[in-house]
């Protein structure tokens, strides 16, 4: 009669097993996936107008509730700017407010940004003086509208949580406004999502997800 040979994992040996398998899921990480829609409408800005003209940047909105987000977002967009259109001439954030500043126009820029969160509307007459000041024809407004941040558990053991998606949404409104009339001569949106899994205590950074809404939009200028 036959019998038939059957292999036993003792208990101590599963136990190895176990932490094998989560130290090697803690060190492992997938690649970001990353999807985007971006949209623009170009209602009257060629080429040759915008690197004429300039641009400079204003304080960003956001109804997100992140106001300490408003400013990296405007240094990400400036620096990617820089990076794939260096024919366009632009002030970046902080030198929009200096010039504001010099051109004793801190309370008219108070009140056109007040204004603008209320109603979505810039002021002719303060818009013509801030590029008055900035020497810029057209200036860019970023509106932050959504972002979101977070982590979900993909996989636990013994109660340890050993892979987890880490994940974050982002959607950006950017505006291009000519000075002279107080008119928008350009819009796009953009909503990008990324996620990966990891076991390590990776996160998908703010300026990351907004390099990545920066590129689409720059990119989608005439």
């Amino acid at each position: 009669m036959r019998k038939t040979l059957r292999h036993e994992i003792s208990p101590r040996r599963a136990a190895a097993l176990a932490c094998f398998a989560a130290l090697w899921l803690a060190g492992c990480a997938t690649q970001v996936q990353t999807y985007s829609s971006p949209q623009h409408q170009n209602l009257r800005l060629s080429a040759q107008q915008l690197s004429a003209g300039g641009l400079a940047f204003l304080t960003p909105s956001t109804v997100t509730g992140q106001e300490e987000d408003k400013q990296s977002l405007a240094y990400v967009f400036a620096d990617a700017l820089k990076a794939s259109r260096p024919e366009i001439r632009f002030d970046s954030l902080p030198q929009t407010i200096g010039a504001v500043n010099r051109a004793d126009l801190a309370e008219t820029y108070r009140r056109m940004y007040r204004d603008y969160r209320d109603t979505g509307v810039f002021d002719a007459a303060m818009l013509r003086q801030v590029g008055e000041a900035t020497g810029m024809r057209y200036l860019v407004q970023l509106k932050l509208a959504n972002m979101d941040q977070g982590a979900r558990g993909r996989l636990s053991l013994l109660g340890l949580s050993l892979l987890n998606t880490q994940y974050a949404n982002m959607r950006v409104f950017c505006q291009v406004w000519d000075s002279r009339d107080g008119s928008i001569v350009w819009e796009g949106i953009d909503e990008v999502s990324m996620a990966f899994d990891t076991g390590q205590e990776r996160r998908l950074t703010f300026r990351r997800i907004a390099r990545r809404a920066a590129r689409d939009l720059i990119a989608s200028l005439p």
